[in-house]
């Protein structure tokens, strides 16, 4: 499946760790919720939030399986695999809801079940 130019650059920024890059799709008043985590908005809060974010893990990768244009928003679902600080990863689903206007996002929900990304490792 083909994506959208822009939809291939706002990952390549998250999969790179540029939360500035992030920031920039983003409308000045832009709105960013991270699966159940309190929404941000503005894109300087949603940049400093995305910048804790990135320093929080060691990186992450997306794996694009679907995205889908409509007036007014955009939806991708596929893979995500954080790598935490210690090399170990969680690879997860998610579904993110881009709301856009004049060719910036106004609204970025992110659907992900991050739960154990800060879950205590049990030796075994």
């Amino acid at each position: 499946m083909q994506h959208p130019g822009w939809i291939i650059e706002l990952f390549a920024a998250i999969d790179g760790g540029d939360a500035e890059r992030f920031a920039a799709f983003l409308s000045g008043d832009g709105l960013f919720r991270f699966g159940n985590g309190e929404p941000v908005q503005g894109r300087d809060a949603v940049r400093e939030a995305v910048e804790a974010f990135f320093a929080s893990i060691r990186g992450c990768r997306h794996e694009l399986r679907g995205s889908w244009e409509v007036p007014g928003a955009a939806i991708c679902h596929g893979e995500v695999t954080y790598t935490r600080h210690d090399g170990s990863r969680l690879t997860v689903p998610f579904a993110n809801i881009c709301k856009r206007e004049g060719g910036h996002i106004t609204e970025y929900l992110v659907h992900v079940d991050a739960s154990q990304l800060y879950a205590a490792r049990v030796a075994g």
